[in-house]
């Protein structure tokens, strides 16, 4: 079986695959200082309780945006499953991708790893919204070449900037406003509001015009752990897949055992 990795600014991500087909998933807050005998611990349990044995891990490959993150990963995967993980984006789990930008070395490997993912399941020009510490809309295209992309604050990284500069505003969980109004009553549905349809138009403007610019129909769709508060938002997405960057990872490691 494999274990794939996703190593985010907020959390890591571990997934037991089946071929590419998820039969676990495990999530803990990203601590660059977190040894591999701490990870170990705590994953072992997890492999239990789920019924698995670590030796049924074959092969793991880990994608981060978190270089500090990376050797106590390796470290686990050598010292406690005895194998070599493959490093998204290096050797034989090199991406495999046209880059078209101006720097290709510096594209995220969770965005290159999402390229392939959505370009396997989705035909034609593509535009993948990733919710996830910062929000990223990439655009792929019908080839499955990456061709460049948006960077904005995530929804957490702005309220937090909203709550941390001011002195009376309350800290509120993100959620979908309860109407489609967009004057609010009071302190807590003004904050709503702002964050959630702000967010929404933002979106809608960025991808209109990321459109515009491709030229062709293009396929939206959206993932990260945020994705699924839009999903109801008619016209925003034509699909929501949260586990779009382990599936891409899967994808890649099936890939490297044929190189």
């Amino acid at each position: 079986m494999l274990l794939a990795v996703d190593v985010g600014n907020t959390n890591v991500v571990f997934a037991l695959f089946d071929g590419l087909t998820i039969k676990a998933r495990w999530r803990i807050a990203t601590d660059p200082r977190r040894t591999a005998d701490e990870y170990a611990v705590w994953l072992m349990q997890l492999l239990s309780i789920e019924g698995h044995m670590r030796a049924v891990v074959e092969t793991i490959i880990i994608s981060t945006v978190v270089p500090r993150a990376l050797h106590n990963l390796e470290v686990l995967c050598t010292k406690y499953f005895g194998v070599e993980p493959l490093i998204a984006g290096q050797g034989a789990a090199g991406y495999g991708i046209d880059i078209d930008v101006d720097q290709p070395k510096s594209l995220g490997a969770d965005r290159a790893v999402n390229a392939i993912g959505a370009h396997a399941k989705y035909p034609g020009d593509l535009i993948i919204v990733d919710f996830g510490t910062a929000t990223t809309i990439d655009a792929i295209d019908f080839n499955g070449a990456y061709k460049g992309g948006i960077i904005a604050p995530g929804l957490n990284l702005s309220l937090d900037a909203l709550v941390g500069n001011t002195a009376k505003l309350p800290r509120i969980a993100i959620a979908r406003p309860a109407t489609e109004s967009v004057i609010g009553t009071n302190t807590e549905d003004q904050m709503l509001i702002g964050i959630y349809w702000g967010y929404v138009s933002m979106m809608e403007g960025l991808i209109e015009r990321m459109r515009h610019q491709i030229g062709r129909s293009a396929k939206v769709v959206a993932t990260g752990g945020l994705a699924v508060l839009f999903n109801g938002h008619p016209g925003l997405f034509d699909a929501v897949d949260p586990d779009l960057t382990l599936d891409g990872l899967a994808l890649l490691a099936q890939r490297a055992a044929t190189r």
